[in-house]
């Protein structure tokens, strides 16, 4: 009997290309996509569909708006209110598409999920591995970090090892639109990129004026609301200044950002709430790893410590550039993820 496979799709290249890898290797495929926010143009409903048609695979749709909106749009306005600068797609990865949309699957009747992310899962003794793409210019672990062991043990991920160019012409052999689409850079409930007009819309709050200052206080001008602001920006801050300066902090409490030179942005240690373990169980001693924490950022050695439960204190051999309160720091053991955590705060 073969092995049912619902594959995730979002009517992009990568998701419909691993629907018509696994259809190829002799599975029972089908297709799904979830309906996640309320506006109709960004339902990708009609363009997975479109490719589960071309594919000749039975096609699903998921109404999973309320179970979105309450958390990962929850989540992603609480974070910015916080002052942190969040990343919504790590907690729709273990909340949506490896959370609810796992259950559905099961629900009906298939034994195993499939995504177009670039990475490699590989069972040793009885743990499910992480690993890193074959191909990294295309590698997705980062994003992937907080799965569970039974996330893992039901995902198959069939892109790992090929190139974007390699991904596009599986589709374009399978005769799938596609093929040729672009690729998707903006969180998909704010296509416009304007983070703050959205949340006022959902919270109909007013994100008052306040100060620009340095480290010590000085006041160099009047920010349009905090929100407006992340860790590391330089461009945009609307003021005249004798040298560039960089938000280095935003102060919630006085309403304050905080701007420094380059030089300021950088630190050696971290704290990050939330950890998940993949490669092993919680340490219970400090463990030489190495950290990412931001999705395009290098991996650099590091000392992982716990300080409860779910927490880490995390320091770097070398000092980390804006390091952002919300991103994620993920820990590798070469091309194996570990574990990762959401970024509390930085060291001063």
């Amino acid at each position: 009997m073969k092995e049912k496979i619902l594959t995730a799709l979002s009517g992009g290249v990568d998701s419909s290309a691993a629907a018509a890898i696994l259809l190829s290797e002799g599975y029972e495929v089908g297709g799904a996509t979830m309906r996640l926010c309320e506006e109709e143009s960004l339902d990708p409903t009609s363009r997975a569909r479109d490719t589960a048609e071309t594919l000749g695979i039975p096609f699903y749709s998921f109404d999973l708006r309320r179970e979105f909106r309450e958390s990962v749009i929850r989540d992603f306005i609480e974070s910015y209110m916080r002052g942190e600068t969040p990343n919504p797609c790590i907690v729709c990865n273990r909340t949506m598409k490896f959370g609810a949309f796992i259950d559905c699957a099961m629900e009906l009747g298939y034994g195993k999920i499939a995504t177009g992310h670039y990475g490699r899962i590989e069972k040793e003794g009885d743990r499910y591995l992480l690993y890193k793409s074959a191909y990294q210019e295309k590698d997705q672990s980062y994003v992937l970090w907080s799965l569970s062991q039974d996330a893992l043990s039901c995902l198959v991920l069939p892109l790992d090892g090929l190139s974007k160019e390699e991904t596009r012409a599986i589709a374009e052999r399978a005769g799938l639109a596609a093929a040729h689409s672009k690729e998707s850079q903006d969180i998909c409930f704010v296509p416009d990129g304007d983070y703050a007009a959205f949340i006022k819309r959902k919270t109909g709050i007013s994100f008052p004026e306040g100060d620009f200052v340095t480290a010590d206080g000085k006041v160099l001008g009047t920010h349009k609301g905090i929100i407006h602001y992340t860790v590391g920006q330089r461009r945009g801050l609307g003021l005249a200044l004798p040298a560039p300066l960089y938000v280095k902090e935003k102060d919630t409490e006085n309403n304050r950002v905080i701007l420094c030179p380059n030089e300021g942005l950088f630190s050696k240690s971290l704290t990050a709430r939330e950890t998940n373990w993949i490669a092993c169980d919680i340490p219970a001693a400090p463990i030489r790893l190495e950290a990412k924490i931001r999705y395009g950022a290098r991996q650099v050695p590091c000392t992982v410590i716990p300080v409860g439960d779910d927490r880490v204190a995390v320091e770097f051999d070398e000092a980390q550039r804006a390091i952002s309160p919300g991103q994620s720091v993920v820990f590798y053991d070469g091309d194996c993820v570990v574990g990762g955590g959401i970024i509390e705060k930085q060291s001063k």
